[in-house]
């Protein structure tokens, strides 16, 4: 008999990001859950840099949190230094991105955790799975006990088989210091599943207090830094640490080629993909040849610790090649190490095996979340374990499942390919994977998706008040624009100052506004825009929000129009287990693809790749359209 008595609704396996994530939305649905980890101490640990967000990925954690999660508030508490990457570009662009406090950001996911109801803990290692009839039912430890629930989530990380290597060394474990899982992917084979390996790596930590920053360029945090949450319960920072930035050379570069004979990435013991867009350093030099330097981020790891990450130094290397080369890099010279740098490969299971919930086709009620579905990033196994959690709890409940569209969310544009497309390599998100980015915005992820999330029951009424405040308060200072006319007189000096032409009659503000010569301070100066700020309590969010559909009304109104169009064939569904073999007309690659993807809807088949448009076409006759 089982120590544990309960059938949880869903168990979570795996502690990290996607994990964590996964075990709080479904507890805040009202699943009773279960997480069970290796290391309750390493909870939500940053096993690679101490940030969050980014390029596309500060957009998924304000996604995150608008639907409910916690990684944004996590992440404001932790913060040590804010920045809005792209301000030089337009507001599709724009990206927050936050260092944290690495310790103090694992202990505030764990507390949160714990003070989640519904929610239950458990350390042990999860080596087997409970199937009955293709439906998962539970699962075993290590210490051989069962533990019974209506639905599984995997999150396993980099933990599955994982091997570390340094050098000519290699070793079992999931991260540095922690042993690798065991039993997973041999049962999951054995089930009919496919899988395969993949490599990631990370720098090495050193000690502050022997760098040298006087001969590195500081990089400060903003002047008026912002913060991720929507949620009233997170504030900006106010004193901020900085980090710092410095170089390679040729020399450095040579005595990394040393050691290019003993490293795993070159004498065929590593075999498996890693991340094409977070090269190591022995990558950038054997694949930039012709560069003779190489940016390093020199990135604190926290407010009091010393410890400091070596961003753009990912590497494999002996560790005497890593000590002599690192200490040839300006500020690097008497260097002291806490740990080197290392890769790591591990299993996982290509994600076209999964539905749009992040359900399993083969087996009934198992999840997978994470870097298990062959991703890379922090932000993406979070958003996948957000979504994994929102429906395993909703399937338990027999409610509808939550599924988002590319036009709604760079989650689900990131769902969306990982299902429909498959990945070989480690998948890692950018903004130009995102057709309606300028829909996809980090400034009105809150506008998006909060009703959904309140709609759901994870988003407070509170939270969703102050939602709609802002988006009647952004449509009145837009309407306020459109409607009031400012004279030639008022307007003139204030245009001539920027070189931009004059106008010779009465203008509405908003056509004004729009020009690409003004920004919003210049707006300020129009005749009575001041006063309505003031009378109606327009703070800076209302501000930037109307800013941008000043500036890009005409984009946006575009992608709103091309997502009308690709909706009409969303709805367009395709049967379940369609049998593409009696369409004789379409393509043999086409059949092929669509009987593996077993697309649900016309549009998803259309962004499969070997499907091309004529086979479309027949899918659509076929399909009664």
């Amino acid at each position: 008999m089982s120590v544990f008595k309960d059938i949880y609704d869903v168990i979570v396996v795996g502690g990290g990001h996607a994990g964590s994530e996964a075990a709080a939305a479904s507890a805040n649905l009202g699943a009773k859950t279960l997480l069970i980890t290796m290391s309750l101490q390493n909870i939500a640990q940053m096993s690679c840099n101490p940030a969050m967000g980014g390029i596309a990925k500060g957009q998924i954690v304000r996604e995150i949190d608008a639907l409910g999660g916690y990684s944004a508030i996590v992440t404001d508490k932790t913060a040590i230094q804010f920045k809005m990457l792209n301000k030089s570009k337009g507001p599709a662009m724009w990206s927050p991105r936050a260092q944290s406090d690495r310790m103090r950001f694992a202990e505030t996911w764990r507390l949160m955790l714990e003070q989640t109801n519904n929610l239950d803990f458990y350390q042990d290692m999860v080596n087997g799975l409970i199937i009955e009839n293709n439906c998962i039912v539970g699962v075993k430890t290590s210490l051989g006990i069962q533990i019974k629930a209506r639905t599984v989530i995997l999150t396993t990380g980099t933990f599955l088989n994982g091997l570390i290597h340094i050098g000519d060394k290699s070793f079992g474990g999931g991260r540095a210091g922690e042993k690798a899982a065991t039993g997973i992917t041999e049962e999951l084979v054995a089930l009919g599943f496919e899988s395969g390996r993949m490599k990631t790596g990370t720098p090495p930590r050193v000690d502050g207090r022997s760098l040298d920053y006087t001969k590195m360029i500081e990089q400060p945090g903003d002047e008026h830094p912002q913060k991720f949450s929507y949620s009233a319960t997170t504030t900006p920072l106010t004193t901020q640490r900085s980090c710092y930035m410095t170089y390679t050379s040729e020399e450095v570069h040579d005595l990394l080629r040393e050691g290019f004979e003993r490293s795993p990435m070159f004498n065929g013991r590593i075999q498996s993909v890693g991340p094409r867009y977070c090269p190591s350093i022995e990558d950038k030099i054997d694949r930039f040849a012709t560069k003779n330097r190489h940016q390093l981020f020199i990135e604190p790891e926290g407010w009091h610790t010393v410890e400091v990450y070596v961003n753009g130094f990912s590497t494999s290397l002996p560790e005497d090649i890593q000590a002599k080369a690192l200490r040839k890099v300006p500020g690097f010279e008497k260097v002291k190490f806490f740990r080197f740098g290392y890769a790591i490969e591990y299993d996982y299971f290509p994600p076209t095996q999964l539905t749009y919930t992040l359900e399993t086709k083969l087996i009934a009620n198992l999840f997978f979340a994470g870097q298990i579905n062959g991703t890379t990033g922090y932000e993406e196994a979070a958003a996948q374990g957000l979504m994994a959690g929102i429906n395993a709890a909703l399937k338990v409940q027999e409610k509808e499942a939550f599924i988002l569209r590319r036009d709604e969310a760079y989650i689900g544009v990131l769902i969306d390919d990982l299902i429909t497309k498959g990945t070989e390599e480690p998948y890692r998100m950018f903004t130009s994977r995102a057709e309606y980015r300028t829909l996809l915005r980090q400034d009105n992820a809150d506008l998006r998706l909060t009703p959904k999330s309140f709609q759901l029951g994870l988003a407070s009424a509170a939270r969703m008040k102050r939602v709609q405040e802002k988006q009647e308060k952004t449509d009145a200072f837009i309407g306020f624009l459109k409607n009031t006319s400012i004279k030639p007189d008022a307007v003139n000096p204030i245009l001539k100052s920027k070189n931009c032409a004059e106008i010779a009659q009465s203008m509405k503000m908003f056509k004004i506004a729009a020009r690409p010569q003004l920004d919003f301070n210049d707006v300020r100066q129009f005749t009575g825009v001041n006063d309505f700020i003031v009378d109606n309590a327009i703070d800076d969010e209302i501000i930037e929000q109307t800013e941008v559909h000043v500036k890009y009304s005409g984009y946006i109104e575009k992608e709103k129009n091309n997502a009308d169009k690709l909706q009409r064939l969303e709805n367009v569904t395709i049967p379940e287990n369609y049998d593409y073999s009696k369409i004789k007309s379409l393509s043999f690659e086409a059949r092929e693809k669509l009987t593996s993807i077993q697309p649900t809807t016309i549009s998803q088949a259309s962004r499969i790749s070997g499907v091309s448009p004529s086979d479309i076409s027949v899918l659509l006759v076929y399909m009664g359209r």
